[in-house]
């Protein structure tokens, strides 16, 4: 896995413009394969999602979603169709806190983390998809 560079050791709650900067370190550490089909995808960095998207997602709390990709993905992507608005991924401040806090993982690997799964979004994969993708690169780096 790529090494995203430290930004800092935290002492208090990263702001959104510091979880930001974290999600752009992330970005850079993409391969260009990828990255190159994502130049296009706002990322957005907000404390949590907005009602609508609770209610869409049938969220019981606020903090239940890391992360949201908004857009047509690739695989349904039409010139004939063309889709208004630009493809977005949103981070979630607040729950991907929380999770940090609960899990002691590194702050800018889980970001990295959330921003990988959304840009897979993007690309047609399912939740399910990216979990078999990611248990088979576990088994690779063992």
């Amino acid at each position: 896995m790529a090494q995203i560079p430290s930004l800092r050791r935290f002492t208090t709650a990263p702001s959104l413009a510091e979880i930001e900067a974290i999600a752009e370190r992330a970005t850079a550490t993409i391969p260009e394969a990828l990255l190159r089909h994502v130049q296009n995808v706002v990322v957005r960095v907000e404390d949590f999602p907005d009602e609508e998207t609770e209610r869409e997602m049938e969220l019981d709390s606020p903090f239940d979603i890391l992360g949201l990709y908004r857009g047509v993905g690739m695989p349904w992507q039409s010139v004939t169709q063309p889709h208004l608005g630009p493809d977005m991924i949103f981070l979630y401040r607040r729950p991907i806190l929380d999770y940090w806090c609960e899990s002691g993982e590194d702050l800018t690997h889980l970001v990295r983390h959330v921003l990988i799964h959304e840009i897979g979004h993007h690309f047609g994969f399912s939740d399910a998809d990216m979990e078999a993708l990611e248990a088979e690169a576990g088994e690779q780096e063992d």
